[in-house]
């Protein structure tokens, strides 16, 4: 059985394709996750929310809606560890420092750096590496911060269209920029980034925004029309609705990864770095789908 995880007790006030803002009211994210582990080809959830080595997080505080997700380097399986416990820990540590309220909404890369620092200050040894990107919605103030490290990411469509989107962060092709925790004398010889370094971004949002956060499972598999055809089948801002078509989004992904006929968007990428490559990439596949709508608490 396909494992989806949603959240959240929020009536969505909101009509799909935008409606104007009015300054007096709250907004809110009304999220649905979904997602595959590589390994196995059903969805199965992990302990935590975990999908293979992603993983992602989903909370709330009363000035802010957070989400984040982070994609374990699996390379790190050839030398005995897993490369889930590296993401699974980032995205606990910066789940808690939200629901804490150690954070500032404006600042998500401040929740990406304390919650990696915490790692590195962490008495139980942990070795490994990972993409992250966080994205914060200002009850308040309608506006969303973001940061991205690597090659997860987020798209923002409105009225059928993208109107905001990460940008990728790539040291050369399919090496992305990720945060890592090298064994003792070895932090020299790792690819290592800071989470400073993270692209970060501000904008505001409407009603019925359609907020879509996900790992690079999605993207190396899935063009924009593609998820936008998706999109279009959600009808309104019930959680059923949205649960749907997170699911429908995942499982999309998750059979093209498997298509060796498929001109993926990985494969194109790597045809325009001088090699032969077709179908789709197999890979973990973590999806939030969230709406902007009236927060209700």
């Amino acid at each position: 059985m396909l494992s989806v995880l949603s959240y959240g007790r929020i009536v969505a006030r909101a009509v799909l394709g935008g409606l104007s803002q009015t300054d007096g009211r709250d907004y809110s994210l009304v999220t649905a996750s979904c997602g595959f582990g590589k390994d196995f080809r059903k969805g199965i959830l992990k302990k935590g929310m975990c999908y293979g080595d992603d993983a992602c997080f989903i909370a709330r505080h009363k000035s802010a809606d957070v989400l984040g997700v982070a994609d374990g380097v699996g390379g790190w399986r050839d030398y005995g560890v897993d490369p889930s416990q590296f993401s699974a820990t980032l995205m606990r540590t910066c789940e808690r420092l939200v629901k804490e309220g150690r954070f500032t909404p404006s600042s998500p890369v401040g929740i990406l750096t304390s919650g990696y620092y915490e790692l590195l200050q962490n008495k139980v040894p942990l070795l490994g590496s990972s993409t992250a990107c966080i994205v914060v919605l200002d009850r308040r103030s309608h506006r969303i911060h973001t940061c991205n490290l690597g090659d997860s990411g987020f798209l923002v469509v409105r009225g059928g269209e993208v109107v905001h989107r990460s940008d990728e962060q790539q040291h050369y092709f399919n090496t992305p920029f990720q945060l890592s925790i090298a064994p003792p004398g070895a932090e020299g010889l790792l690819l290592s980034d800071s989470p400073e370094v993270a692209d970060s971004a501000s904008f505001d949002v409407q009603l019925g925004d359609i907020i879509l956060t996900a790992t690079d499972g999605l993207f190396d598999n899935m063009p924009d029309y593609m998820i936008l055809q998706e999109l279009k089948k959600l009808k309104n801002t019930n959680y059923d609705s949205i649960q749907k078509t997170a699911r429908s989004i995942a499982e999309q992904a998750h059979e093209l990864a498997y298509d060796p006929n498929y001109m993926s968007p990985f494969a194109q990428f790597a045809c325009d770095n001088g090699l032969n490559v077709r179908g789709g990439k197999p890979d973990d596949i973590t999806v939030l789908l969230s709406i902007v709508a009236e927060y209700t608490d």
